[in-house]
Parts: C-alpha cells; structure tokens; sequence
C-alpha cells in the first residue's frame, strides 16, 4: 500500500507543480505551452481529485473510530459504527480506482486497428472458421458503432476466407480488439462432413494499431547548414554569390544537396522538403518492420499448440486458455457478443498490472 501512497503523492505534487507553471504570466501568454500543460494536467485530475477525496475519507474514518472508542452515548456508537461501515466502503471503491489509474496507458489503445485473420491447420474448415471470426468481429464493430473496411481478402468456399485483412475504425477499437490476437482453434462437425466425426481446426488472428502519417519534424539543432558556390550554368550569380545549400542531419547521418535555385532561399526550401521524404521513408520503414514482427509474434505458427481460444461446439463452451476461464453460448459469441469476454481479459491484465505497478 505506501507504494501506492508515494505514486499519488508523486502524482499529486506533479498536479501541484503543473498548476503553479500555468500561472506563470510567461507560460500563460505562451498559447502552445500552455495548451500542453493544460492537457497533462487535465490528464491527472480525476486521480489527483479521487485521492483527495480517498484522504479525507480516511481522515473521517479515523474520528468516526476514535469517536467509537471514547464516546458513551450509545446512540452516537451507533451512528458512528454507521458512518464507519460507509466510509470503509467508500475507501475500498476508491482505492480500487486510483490502483487503476496508476497503471501505464497503452499508447496504442484509442487507435483505429488492422485486423488479419488466415486459415491454420484444417483445410477447407479451417477456412471456414476464419470467415466465421471475420463475422464475429464485424458484427462487434456494428454493436459498438464502429466503422469497418474490407482491405484485402481471398475468398474460399461456403463464406469462408483463406485470407482477410479489414480495418475497423472507432475509439478505443484498439484497446478492446488486442486480446483477439493469437491462434483461436475450433472443434466441431464441419459442413463438410458426412459421418458427423469432429474435427479441430485453427485460424490466426493478427490485431496491429493503424498507423498514423509519419509527422516530420525536423529540429534545428539536427542540422548543419553549408552555403557554398554553386557549379554549372547560371550566369555571373553562379559565380558571386553563395546559393547553394548542403544539408546535413546529425541523427541519421542523411545528406541533401541543392544547387539548382538562383536564390538561396529556395534551394534551402527544395533540400528540407527532399530531407523531411527521406526522414519520412526512413520512420516508414521502422514502422512497417515494427509491424511485420508484431505480426509475427502475434499469429506464431498455426501448426503449433500455442493457442489462445477453444470454441468447442459439442460442449457449447469457450475456453480461453490465458485465463484458464469457461464460457457458453457459442453461437452468442459468434454473433459479435465478445465483451465478457474481453471484459475477463482486461480484468485479468489489470490485476496483473496493479500488481507490477505496487512492486516497481
């Protein structure tokens, strides 16, 4: 519990801090950093405001006791008792709520997300299942309202996909759909099978943050600056005076030369704009490995046992092998009706976060 203590001490001198900058008259006549001190702020007030209200809770529980042990009027013992019983109550809800608000936010989570389902083991069923989580999730993002977009898929037999890749659009999308990822394995009679044998089955499902436009934002002390005579044509301006711009920018080592402008100030111009597209392939390329190894980490290999969902259908029941949790009604489930589960997942990674946050 004082680790608890200390990180909203430390959260609420953060607050305190935050405050007396803002009312600073140079930071209040600076638009920008004011706007940005007023959203972090913003971001811990409701913690900072829960954990007053958390102390002075405790600060009444602790008269409200002190009041049982000394007071002889029964009739106050008794309304103290009362108020007691609903401040330890109180006490207990909000320290639940502040054990979660410490916890770190996943940069990811209010993101838009690319969903990728493919076919594992299993053959034509295997194909099958895929479509049928495809299904599942898209009638997911109808319930919540959110928006979906087919981006690339290859159709199978009786609705099933070899492959599908859509993108689902909404707040918080990310935040919801990221316990999807992984091998989800099936065992049931398929369509396809004439002696009513069951059979197993797996799809993999890959669940990637959508990824913003590169934003490029060059610092000035990143870069050195050269101004020197241009060569070639260009008439005596060539020769006189020094137009021509190298740029260099230290992080990454790019060059860029631009000689072609009579006018210093527009080759400067061409160069930053060649500079910001090579900076923007080079974040590009980092984002899309990023992207191919969170893909790889996610789906794994279908062949293997490394599962996170069991839908099995002769039993109606929905393992979900990270929690070791149960639950029923299939058909439900695969109607889009997901969130208790996903609402078990979150707990259960909560629980683990509050945990790792009080020992750190």
């Amino acid at each position: 519990m004082s680790s608890l203590w200390e990180k909203l001490d430390a959260l609420e001198a953060k607050y305190r801090e935050l405050s007396d900058l803002m009312a600073k008259p140079e930071v209040a006549g600076d638009y920008a950093q004011f706007q940005l001190l007023a959203k972090e702020r913003a971001g811990l007030e409701s913690t900072v405001s829960q954990y007053k209200a958390m102390k002075s809770a405790q600060a009444q529980l602790f008269e409200a006791q002190a009041l049982v042990e000394t007071e002889e009027d029964n009739e106050i013992v008794m309304l103290a008792r009362e108020e007691i019983e609903d401040l330890e109550n109180m006490i207990g809800h909000l320290e639940q709520q502040l054990k979660l608000a410490i916890l770190p936010k996943d940069p990811n989570d209010e993101r838009n997300v690319i969903v990728e389902i493919r076919k594992g083991t299993g053959g034509q069923e295997a194909a099958i299942f895929a479509g049928d989580l495809y299904r599942m999730y898209s009638r997911y993002a109808q319930i919540h309202s959110w928006k979906i977009e087919v981006m690339n898929s290859n159709p199978s037999e009786l609705d099933g996909f070899s492959e599908v890749i859509f993108a689902i659009k909404g707040k918080g999308a990310f935040s919801r759909l990221k316990y999807e990822r992984g091998v989800h394995r099936v065992q049931r009679v398929p369509a396809t099978e004439g002696s009513g044998r069951v059979h197993t089955s797996t799809a993999t499902v890959a669940v990637l943050p959508e990824v913003e436009e590169v934003d490029v934002k060059v610092k000035p002390e990143d870069l050195r600056i050269d101004v020197f005579h241009a060569g070639g044509a260009g008439g005596q301006n060539v020769n006189k005076v020094a137009t021509a711009i190298r740029l260099v920018h230290k992080p990454t080592g790019i060059i860029v030369t631009c000689q072609d402008e009579r006018s210093q100030y527009k080759n400067k111009q061409k160069a930053m704009g060649i500079l910001r597209a090579r900076l923007y392939e080079e974040e590009s390329r980092k984002q899309e490995s990023e992207t191919i190894e969170a893909r790889r980490s996610q789906v794994g290999n279908a062949e293997r046992a490394e599962k996170i969902r069991t839908y099995n259908f002769p039993q109606d029941r929905i393992t979900d092998h990270r929690i070791n949790q149960s639950f029923s009604a299939i058909n439900k489930v695969l109607s889009g009706y997901i969130d208790e589960i996903i609402n078990a997942l979150e707990s259960d990674e909560q629980i683990k976060g509050i945990d790792n946050a009080l020992t750190t």
